[in-house]
């Protein structure tokens, strides 16, 4: 089964049956929301005696935790197959799962990068008071080997969290409103539908536009949603008719970002110039002196392309530093030099020029 005839489409299949047909190597992401075989023993009842609808469907059935080990064998086990070898997985459970997910997962050779906590601002209560109320689901993001060269926007996550390091803790609300699904008596159509804010931000930070981004659990189409307004193309599983036609009529009504809003913040990199490239340009000379900006502090350039301060000696990093009695410096912003025309000019522009001309303007 060849992955672009089946890009952007939702199978009505079985996951490990159908990954199990479909070309190796061929997928850049998965999203997997497996059964959690979390059947409730008795009938959860609120405070004033209502039913509470937990997850009583067939599909998250198994006769024991054996059989759910093997279920869990067998579609992960057919899910790296699929998975391109630079690809990722990410895998969300509740405490009746995740953990034996996460076992059978490393059995198998995959390399976990992190466990994301999904904590869930507006979780169920626990209504029996018998137990810590259970807000927070887990992911594991994971790769096939140790050297995979996955993808990690990095900077995009950072300032999606307001120019500040994305932390494994995602606080994000439960599906509900008119995002929920439901069917023609008004109830929820599936009873885990996971939020759209949750795809989205792992989509952000593990693929890039036109990734080829697969569901094996496809549920009512929370992965296939958020990937086509993305601009990634998807492919999704799901043996549940109802589902499946639910997750179509809503993916239908998605509008794709335009290719302006869909680029994000991606950290520029730049080729690395030793300040002793300046001496032997013949742009700064053994002998000269350089200052801070405020003419405070000074520094002799030395033959091997280290300075010597007052009362220190190193790098132009190590002398600023020493200068201002900080911890770190960047000496290509602290250090200038004396211009016959134009005075006092920052050493980093002539670092600027260098990759200019040794690597072209960028």
């Amino acid at each position: 089964m060849k992955t672009k005839e089946i890009l952007n489409t939702v199978i009505n299949a079985d996951s490990i049956a159908t990954m199990n047909k479909m070309e190796e190597n061929s997928v850049d992401i998965i999203f997997a929301d497996p059964p959690y075989n979390m059947q409730l023993g008795d009938i959860l009842m609120r405070p004033d005696n209502s039913v509470v609808n937990g997850v009583t469907e067939e599909w998250d059935s198994f006769e024991s935790i054996a059989a759910y080990d093997e279920y869990t064998k067998q579609w992960l086990t057919a899910a790296r197959r699929v998975l391109k070898e630079d690809g990722c997985i990410w895998v969300i459970g509740s405490y009746h799962n995740i953990f034996r997910v996460g076992y059978i997962l490393q059995n198998l050779g995959f390399w976990i990068l992190n466990d994301v906590v999904w904590n869930k601002t507006n979780p169920m209560p626990n209504f029996k008071g018998t137990r810590f109320t259970n807000a927070h689901e887990t992911l594991i993001w994971a790769v096939k080997n140790p050297k995979a060269k996955y993808t990690f926007n990095y900077e995009a996550m950072k300032a999606l969290n307001d120019d500040t390091q994305m932390r494994s803790t995602w606080e994000i609300p439960i599906c509900t409103g008119k995002e929920r699904l439901k069917n023609s008596k008004g109830e929820k159509l599936h009873p885990t539908q996971k939020p759209e804010a949750l795809l989205y931000r792992i989509l952000l930070a593990s693929s890039k536009p036109g990734d080829v981004v697969l569901d094996p659990f496809f549920g009512t189409g929370t992965t296939g949603a958020v990937a086509k307004k993305m601009g990634r193309n998807y492919i999704g599983i799901e043996r549940d008719e109802t589902y499946v036609a639910g997750a179509k009529a809503r993916i239908a009504q998605i509008n794709p970002m335009s290719d302006c809003a869909m680029e994000y913040t991606v950290k520029k990199k730049v080729q690395r110039i030793p300040f002793g490239t300046l001496l032997e340009r013949g742009m700064l000379q053994p002998g000269d002196v350089l200052s801070d900006v405020h003419g405070k502090h000074f520094a002799t350039i030395r033959s091997d392309g280290s300075i010597k301060g007052e009362n220190t000696e190193g790098s132009i990093h190590q002398v600023g530093a020493a200068a201002q009695n900080a911890a770190a410096c960047n000496g290509w912003e602290y250090w200038h030099y004396q211009d016959k025309k134009r005075g006092l000019v920052c050493i980093d522009e002539l670092r600027e020029q260098v990759r200019s001309e040794m690597y072209g303007a960028e």
